[in-house]
């Protein structure tokens, strides 16, 4: 299949309109999630050892290796949303289903990961550029009012980096489904996604916090819960994507 081809019957490079779901349903993709793990545990696990071997080889090499993970997540992400759906519609997930992703639309998930690894350096640097220029000043102020200020400054940089990390989480959480479902375009389905997320601000929220204690619980057994965590989210990821597009 071409690079700018979607698969199934896809429509190709038409954005489709986000519908609005109840908070509740974020506890429906989980266990959707945890269902297509089911389904295939094997396989699942397979696919899960080797992302996370992967990742923390590539995350040992300084900058390039994590801007590496960054780039090629969503190229998996994208192969791996065609594994769910293969499950989904009765068919097979194979471990190849890892790397379709670099078979249908690489480039443009590609385009995705790096518009992401952009996105999260300049997040970073805005950040630093606030909390340190308020560090700065507060270091020449002297007194408790130079305090203040060092430390009101670090905590809007911070507040400006943990806001824009959120939407830029957004942006990317649909887009390898949308690129490889939909045919859509890196921008338009980073777009997409944001403007989706926004709708259902509500029920990410809810899902975000649950993803969160649903982490520290994985890592309690010396990390070992993630090994079964990992596909329950691309399972929920796929199933979040069918709720609110489908």
């Amino acid at each position: 299949m071409s690079d700018s081809a979607p698969p199934g019957n896809a429509v190709a490079n038409v954005a489709p309109t986000a519908r609005s779901v109840d908070a509740g349903r974020s506890v429906e993709w989980f266990k959707a999630g945890w269902n297509l793990f089911l389904k295939n545990p094997g396989v699942w696990i397979a696919i899960s050892v080797i992302m996370l071997v992967v990742v923390f080889v590539l995350s040992m090499v300084p900058v390039i290796g994590q801007i590496a993970v960054l780039v090629t997540l969503p190229i998996a992400g994208g192969g791996l949303v065609l594994g769910c759906q293969s499950l989904s519609e009765g068919g097979e997930l194979r471990v190849e289903h890892l790397f379709e992703g670099f078979q249908r639309q690489g480039a443009s998930l590609a385009i995705v990961g790096a518009l992401y690894a952009v996105g999260g350096l300049l997040a970073v640097g805005l950040a630093f550029l606030i909390g340190s220029g308020g560090a700065i000043g507060g270091a020449i102020t002297h007194g408790w009012s130079g305090a203040g200020l060092a430390a009101g400054s670090l905590a809007l940089g911070l507040l400006v980096w943990l806001i824009l990390s959120v939407l830029l989480g957004m942006a990317f959480w649909f887009a390898p489904a949308l690129v490889v479902l939909r045919g859509l375009a890196p921008i338009d389905a980073m777009k997409t996604s944001l403007g989706a997320c926004l709708q259902n601000f509500v029920a990410f929220l809810v899902f975000g916090i649950l993803s969160a204690v649903a982490g520290f619980v994985a890592m309690l057994p010396m990390g070992l819960g993630m090994i079964v965590l990992v596909p329950v989210m691309i399972g929920a990821a796929y199933a979040s994507y069918l709720d609110v597009f489908g």
